[in-house]
């Protein structure tokens, strides 16, 4: 398999395993839909991990294959690819990414799809699909300019150039940055201390955010209203509201 899932702790770990760089192909890109959708039905999958193993975390499409496709076989396979990384986007649970390495055109496009992002010390992120004469196709100039602002990301998409782990945490673009060798233990445990958390009040919090960011203030208000009153039929919120009364915060443990 290309890409595999492995489950411990309350946690999947979606792990992309095509040396030597992880290059994203067609089979790639199908079997990371059907794991996203696997994981998100999985009752004993609380958050997920995407990690592409020490060395590298994607460098992006697989260039050789995309290279025989004429304008009427990619306009099958763009949707099918933005599909792909849409649906690890819309995963309805916590999700991480481990980056190690580049994580480059698809590569980066993966990493945006993620609720949080922890980098290695040595990784190296950018969309350098300008240099090939194209433009991010799998939400690159979406996500991005979303996550870290317009201008900046189309510096990043303008000129394709590649930044390191430092800029990147000063653009926004990752959120932690780590010794290499830690990347995936800091994933795994941040995914971790989460899937002790409420499941459905998690789920409520990120459709919440990234439904009201695709909307206007009013709509996403009524979102986070919606939710935040139907979470009042759970037990969660039952056990979680006893537990401070009864012992103070942040002691609740959750089914």
């Amino acid at each position: 398999m290309t890409v595999t899932l492995e489950v411990s702790e309350g946690v999947g770990t979606i792990r992309l395993d095509r040396p030597p760089m992880n290059a994203l192909n067609v089979a790639i890109q199908d079997r990371l839909r059907e794991l996203a959708e696997e994981v998100s039905h999985r009752d004993d999958v609380r958050a997920v991990v995407l990690y592409g193993g020490e060395k590298v975390f994607a460098a992006g499409a697989d260039i050789k294959e995309m290279q025989v496709m004429d304008h009427a076989a990619m306009v099958v396979r763009s949707r099918a690819l933005q599909e792909s990384f849409t649906a690890v986007a819309r995963i309805p649970k916590p999700v991480v990414a481990a980056v190690t390495g580049y994580a480059l055109g698809g590569g980066c496009e993966l990493a945006l799809c993620a609720d949080f992002r922890i980098a290695a010390d040595n990784a190296k992120l950018g969309q350098p699909e300008i240099l090939l004469g194209l433009i991010p196709g799998a939400g690159g100039t979406q996500r991005l300019s979303r996550l870290i602002g317009p201008s900046k990301a189309k510096d990043l998409i303008f000129t394709g150039r590649q930044v390191k782990a430092p800029e990147a945490l000063a653009l926004g673009l990752v959120d932690r940055v780590v010794p290499a060798a830690e990347v995936y233990e800091q994933a795994h445990a941040w995914a971790a201390r989460l899937a002790q958390g409420p499941a459905i009040a998690l789920r409520a919090a990120k459709e919440s955010v990234d439904a009201g960011l695709e909307t206007d203030l009013d709509t996403g208000l009524a979102i986070e209203r919606t939710w935040f009153a139907g979470l009042f039929a759970t037990e969660d919120r039952e056990r979680g509201m006893r537990s401070f009364v009864e012992e103070g915060p942040g002691k609740a443990k959750f089914r």
